[in-house]
């Protein structure tokens, strides 16, 4: 049955298109441009009167709502239903004093991150400042803070939330407290969040950024690194990426044709401090590159230099029970010097310290056990995609069987719907609890879990 759209057009502020009208997604694309929908209806709204008005309209039509701010979040197509776009939602506002930053449900993390740097303040982030706010918190939060810091929604106050219902409800310590509980990590279904408060934290200075190895000239860094966090300050946040780079002229001089391994490093103090930290890092091995130093808080994302465009992508990812030079070896084997593998990249982040606090109580983040992650990026080829890639990425999972946690973290399910990637993500209690919360806030089943 096709759904009339005309009455929704009526009640919103902003723009309702449909298939009948050219380009109707744009706009609600995603990031991965492997992924394209094609949903009935999309709503841009321009504030949260019209998201109210447009679960509504859809609870009373029967069909269902996907969430769109940045585009980030989407791991398969939208092929019914309503998208409706936050991207419009996104005031910042920063309260120093009280350290806190109360944003729009579309904002970009990077957007906060200039604010609070005014006043020598930073939100626990991620790695990319490009990506949304609300995503990033929901999945948990994994960022170059992580160590110091823990999740990113460990720092989550409070949220104004738009229920199944069409109601706006305050997910608050004072207010809906289950709610919030489940904000913090609980991922999907939970409603539509229109604004979130956060704690900020000081950081007047950051010591970061990448240092780059030769894989041509020794491949000792890789593992090299590796012995060093079984010992690494819980201050010091590092990741390292065994990458291949393509002999290209769109590619920097420095890495074009190259295999290099790249070992981010964020320690959020003063240089002198962070210079005798990671003098270990820099004694590796002959350095490349060295682009590691003191870096301005409104530049954190530098340190990854992630991907602000959309394009194709193939990647998964994985979270590992330990790392060693049996590891090392069998990722170089697979993606380092002299491989044909179409996995131009394999990333390990070193986690643990702060991620390790508990806070069963207050935060539905399912595990904090694990010390590494790890993931993996093909070529952006989408004639790969259908077997060469898969078949590629099979082989790589296979090997990390011997290092692989049966565990995962909500932002690195590769498909937030799957009964077993759920089941490997929260413990049964909190899943339990989490669907206790998403029955009550939307019984109709609005949201997509």
């Amino acid at each position: 049955m096709t759904t009339d759209f005309t009455a929704l057009r009526d009640q919103v502020r902003g723009t309702v298109r449909t298939r009948e009208d050219a380009d109707y997604t744009a706009g609600a694309t995603a990031f991965n441009l492997r992924i394209q929908h094609a949903p009935d209806a999309v709503v841009h709204a321009t504030d949260e009167r019209d998201v109210v008005e447009t679960v509504r309209f859809a609870r009373a039509a029967g069909v269902p709502v996907h969430l769109h701010a940045t585009g980030h979040g989407a791991v398969a197509p939208y092929a019914s239903g309503i998208v409706l776009v936050l991207d419009a939602l996104t005031a910042v506002s920063v309260d120093p004093q009280a350290k806190t930053a109360t944003v729009g449900g579309g904002t970009r993390w990077q957007d906060v991150v200039t604010a609070a740097a005014e006043h020598g303040l930073a939100p626990v982030t991620g790695s990319s400042t490009h990506v949304g706010v609300v995503g990033f918190l929901v999945g948990g939060g994994i960022g170059p803070l992580a160590r110091s810091h823990g999740f990113g929604s460990d720092r989550l106050v409070s949220a104004r939330v738009v229920t199944g219902a069409g109601e706006v409800v305050d997910a608050a310590p004072d207010g809906d407290a289950e709610l919030l509980w489940a904000l913090r990590g609980g991922k999907t279904g939970l409603g539509v969040v229109t604004e979130v408060t956060i704690e900020l934290v000081p950081l007047p200075e950051l010591y970061a950024g990448t240092l780059f190895f030769d894989l041509a000239v020794s491949t000792d860094p890789f593992p090299g690194w590796l012995e060093w966090t079984r010992t690494a300050p819980p201050e010091v946040t590092t990741s390292g990426m065994l990458l291949r780079f393509p002999d290209l002229d769109v590619v920097p001089d420095p890495m074009r044709g190259r295999h290099l391994f790249a070992l981010h490093a964020a320690f959020p103090g003063p240089a002198h401090e962070g210079e005798q930290l990671v003098k270990p890092l820099r004694e590796l091995g002959t350095l490349h590159i060295d682009d590691l130093g003191p870096l301005p808080a409104a530049e954190i994302a530098r340190i990854t230099n992630d991907p602000t465009e959309p394009g194709p992508g193939y990647h998964r990812g994985a979270m590992l029970t330990h790392a060693d030079r049996d590891l090392a070896d069998v990722l170089l084997g697979l993606v380092g010097p002299g491989s044909q593998s179409p996995i131009m990249g394999v990333e390990i982040r070193h986690l643990g310290g702060a991620l390790r606090h508990e806070q069963p109580h207050t935060s539905a983040v399912g595990h904090r056990d694990f010390d590494y992650l790890t993931g993996a990026f093909g070529v952006p080829d989408p004639s790969l995609f259908e077997t060469v890639m898969p078949a590629a990425f099979d082989q790589w999972e296979e090997a990390l069987a011997p290092w692989r946690s049966p565990h995962l973290s909500p932002n690195w399910m590769a498909d937030p719907y799957d009964p077993e990637q759920i089941a490997k993500t929260w413990p049964d209690q909190t899943r339990t609890r989490l669907d206790a919360v998403r029955t009550a806030h939307d019984p109709d089943g609005v949201f997509a879990r």
